[in-house]
């Protein structure tokens, strides 16, 4: 491994980051919801990656942290908001204000990114939490035609591979994978930590590269996929109480719930 930074790349959405965050509204027209006033954080499943990462290299296991996004220049905040958990160095491919990039350009800059800097190993979120589409890190290591372990729920690595288990329906499946490799976190790999005041001020002058999303050969473009409709969920009905069992028996009888 020597010579080869370990890298934690991360892909960047927009979730809101408050603990209560305000209610979500669709746009008008339907075509999305409304984000103004919101404000952005790191993907959940992201800081989970990062947070392995981060652990992987206190422990000794990996020699550097590079936290990545594909985002417009606001998406500076949360790499620095990466850093401060723990990334040696971030890298932002930058798109122009407006652009939509879906999970194919997200791979496709990462895949262009870990050319370039030779990782060992690319840990992602499994999903974000806007589209839930589940797709940048199959695609990713499709493009980089790397071994893939997704929905990990432990990690541990060992010489010139990575054995991982892995949440499936049936219950869980070990993997050992030959690095490099590709690598998708689920919820249950660790509990992320919180960035203290003294690491978000170091990490004002942690290195931060921007590069233009064209000369990764990611068009700032809309995105090839298209949302058709957002619609709110219908208003709940207020519940009712009742005096007894049988009351409760022949009301949901009428209901045609039983």
């Amino acid at each position: 491994m020597a010579g080869k930074p370990w890298g934690a790349h991360l892909r960047q959405v927009r979730p809101p980051e408050p603990a209560v965050p305000p209610q979500v509204r669709v746009a008008p027209g339907g075509a999305g919801v409304q984000t103004q006033g919101v404000k952005h954080g790191l993907n959940p499943f992201c800081e989970i990656a990062l947070e392995e990462a981060v652990r992987l290299r206190e422990g000794g296991k990996a020699s550097e942290v590079i936290a990545v996004s594909l985002g417009t220049k606001a998406s500076q905040e949360t790499l620095r908001t990466a850093l401060a958990v723990g990334a040696d160095r971030a890298v932002l491919a930058e798109v122009t204000e407006g652009a939509a990039p879906g999970p194919l350009e997200v791979a496709s800059a990462l895949a262009a990114l870990a050319r370039r800097l030779q990782p060992q190993l690319v840990l992602l979120g499994k999903q974000a939490i806007d589209d839930d589409c589940n797709q940048t890190a199959q695609l990713l290591a499709a493009m980089l035609d790397w071994p893939q372990g997704t929905f990990i729920s432990r990690l541990e690595l060992e010489s010139g591979a990575v054995r991982v288990q892995r949440e499936v329906d049936g219950g869980l499946e070990t993997l050992r994978l030959r690095l490099p490799a590709v690598l998708s976190a689920d919820l249950r790999l660790n509990e992320p930590r919180y960035a203290t005041l003294p690491n978000i001020m170091k990490a004002k002058k942690k290195p931060l590269e921007v590069i233009p999303a064209s000369d990764l050969g990611v068009s700032g473009g809309p995105s090839r996929l298209k949302v058709l409709q957002v619609q709110e969920p219908p208003a709940r009905a207020g519940g009712e109480k009742v005096e007894n069992v049988e009351t409760l028996v022949e009301k949901l009888r009428q209901s045609g719930r039983i």
